[in-house]
């Protein structure tokens, strides 16, 4: 036997892997809407891009009618997007229903290291039915593997989980330490007991997709990131995402110059009607925000949850930052639990990949209340206060109406770690709202006035006057300028730069103790 011999053995093995299950598997893959792991990663990567990793590595043989299974029921290894290295792996559903066992989790394990070894962003592909009952604990313990590594290497290189199937009980720890959870719309589904097991239990009927679909971890329990209505519209999104992102947290978000020519210093007249001076009236800050950043071009993380506040990427000069900005259209843009979890969340990341921090501020306080107490809105709310204070990033802030009392000083206000606060003209900076603060401080002159309406007013415009102003805070220092809304865009352009090579550390510590 010659080499073209053992070269044709070889061909015939490697293809029995790239067939997974086998065709009618692949069929009936194909019958249920959904790609396999190998197509998926296609249209995921760079074509031409990717290199296999472990095609031939098999079970054990273990009991129980473990049998065969080509590539082990996950394809594993490495390829570009944009140019850029990225590490994956995308379960083979075709496969044993993409089952997890010890020698699928070695596979995962290995690319996570290397991704980890050479400073490059993570993807997983998920889709699989869980463990591997054949193989028992080794299994779990192949599940334990994986999390101890999401754990250790967050923070470290970028880890994005793509939920293109079911997801169900151990397995969906792994996408929730993840950075971000990415699900498709009626076929992905995450979820710790199934719908059986419920019922079971508790008697409660459900079906899958009100149970864990991507509506309900868009929505309710804001577990997912982002979704979409395909598998490529998906894909396609993650693509986009890593584009913002640096590869490792050693490295600067990558620069993309900006499409529009447009000078960075020319004023944006369009800025003077989107917010309201009227503190009462609504309006979407997203609008804002794309009108700010380059090209209008903004990623939003969590649209669906937690809507009164918004958080995404985007770029300014080039520059990818990450914003958090208080939405008034959704309870008046005031905090709550969810949001605060939402925005802490996001902010941390932000620390991890030196990306720098931009806070549209404009906020009534956090939202009272007997659910929001008894739910832990002062630990919650804390987390906000924390991760600001954490955060060693460029820090900018615009104020751009509201900024009330401790909601106030929980979004990047200078007491807690900005770098540079602005104000635009018509701020409002207080302990709480020019009515509020009235009514308590001229309570008895209001009462006894005999016309107590008039009054209330006029104290109103008093106060708004001599303590609801930017001017207040800036003769303090806590507000560095207070700016033409026109100018903002140029405004936070500036301040970036002479952030860029910001120098700031913390003490000593193994680590601190957010308030989860």
């Amino acid at each position: 036997m010659d080499m073209f011999d053992k070269i044709e053995i070889m061909e015939v093995r490697r293809e029995k892997v790239m067939l997974g299950g086998g065709e009618e598997r692949i069929e009936a893959q194909h019958d249920r809407g959904k790609f396999t792991a190998r197509e998926r990663i296609e249209l995921l990567i760079d074509e031409g891009t990717f290199v296999e990793i472990n095609p031939f590595i098999e079970n054990r043989g273990l009991e129980y009618g473990a049998g065969d299974a080509p590539g082990e029921g996950v394809v594993t290894g490495y390829g570009k997007i944009n140019g850029r290295v990225i590490f994956l792996f995308a379960q083979d559903f075709t496969v044993f229903g993409g089952a997890l066992g010890e020698m699928h989790a070695a596979k995962i394990t290995k690319i996570m290291d290397l991704a980890a070894e050479n400073g490059a962003p993570v993807i997983g592909l998920n889709d699989s039915g869980g463990a591997r009952i054949q193989e028992g604990v080794l299994s779990l313990n192949g599940y334990g593997q994986i999390f101890y590594r999401n754990s250790i290497y967050s923070g470290v290189i970028p880890q994005i989980s793509v939920i293109l199937g079911p997801c169900a009980g151990g397995a969906v720890y792994s996408p929730a330490i993840t950075d971000f959870v990415f699900m498709v719309e009626k076929t992905s589904q995450m979820f710790i007991t199934g719908p059986k097991v419920i019922e079971t239990v508790t008697g409660a009927k459900i079906n899958s997709e009100d149970l864990g679909g991507a509506s309900v971890h868009m929505s309710k329990s804001g577990n997912a990131h982002f979704a979409a209505a395909t598998e490529e519209e998906v894909l396609t999104e993650v693509r986009r995402l890593i584009s913002f992102l640096p590869s490792n947290n050693e490295e600067k978000p990558p620069y993309k110059k900006p499409e529009n020519k447009t000078p960075i210093n020319e004023r944006i007249d369009e800025l003077l009607d989107v917010v309201p001076i009227d503190g009462t009236k609504v309006y979407d800050v997203r609008k804002v925000i794309r009108l700010i950043v380059d090209d209008e071009d903004f990623m939003e993380v969590q649209p669906k949850f937690a809507k009164n506040i918004v958080i995404g990427f985007g770029r300014i000069n080039g520059d990818t930052v990450g914003i958090i900005a208080n939405n008034p259209k959704t309870m008046a843009g005031g905090l709550d639990i969810d949001s605060s979890d939402k925005c802490a969340r996001f902010i941390r990341f932000c620390d991890c990949f030196q990306i720098a921090l931009i806070t549209f501020e404009d906020v009534s306080g956090f939202i009272p209340g007997i659910q929001q107490e008894h739910g832990g809105i002062i630990r919650h709310g804390a987390k906000i206060l924390y991760a600001y204070s954490e955060a060693i990033v460029p820090k900018i802030t615009v104020i751009l109406r509201k900024a009330y009392g401790g909601a106030y000083v929980a979004l990047n206000s200078k007491a807690i770690g900005a770098d540079l606060v602005f104000a635009w003209p018509n701020a409002e900076i207080a302990v709480m709202g020019p009515a509020g603060a009235a009514n308590i401080l001229f309570a008895k002159e209001i009462n006894e006035s005999s016309k107590p309406e008039t009054v209330r007013q006029e104290k109103i415009d008093e106060y708004r006057e001599r303590f609801a102003n930017p001017y207040v805070a800036a003769a303090n220092g806590i507000v560095d300028d207070v700016i033409d809304p026109r100018d903002t865009r140029y405004r936070i352009a500036s301040a970036l730069e002479v952030l860029k090579n910001k120098k700031k550390g913390l003490p000593m510590k193994r680590h601190g103790n957010i308030p989860l």
